[in-house]
């Protein structure tokens, strides 16, 4: 019989983090930009479709975006009062 502790241990946990994706909207402050997400909804009762947009404020660490790139972020820490999310850069 296999103790499922020892198989266990071997098995590195890494933490599924929210993942988003969206457009450059602003990128005045430094290290961090703002990112508007859109997102189709659909009315509960008459089922017509519209567009959803959120923003975000994300951490820039190289300072390298610029407004209309599109760029993929997760979330981590807070980093300051409405920045917890950041850059994956490729």
């Amino acid at each position: 019989m296999v103790d499922k502790n020892k198989e266990n241990k071997n098995i590195t946990k890494t933490k599924m983090r929210r993942q988003l994706s969206g457009v450059v909207v602003s990128n005045k402050m430094i290290k961090t930009i703002v990112v508007s997400v859109d997102r189709v909804a659909v009315h509960p009762k008459y089922k017509k479709r519209y567009t959803v947009s959120k923003k975000y404020k994300v951490h820039d660490e190289k300072d390298q975006f610029q407004e209309g790139d599109k760029v993929n972020f997760v979330a981590c820490r807070p980093l300051s009062k409405d920045k917890c999310w950041r850059v994956i850069y490729k």
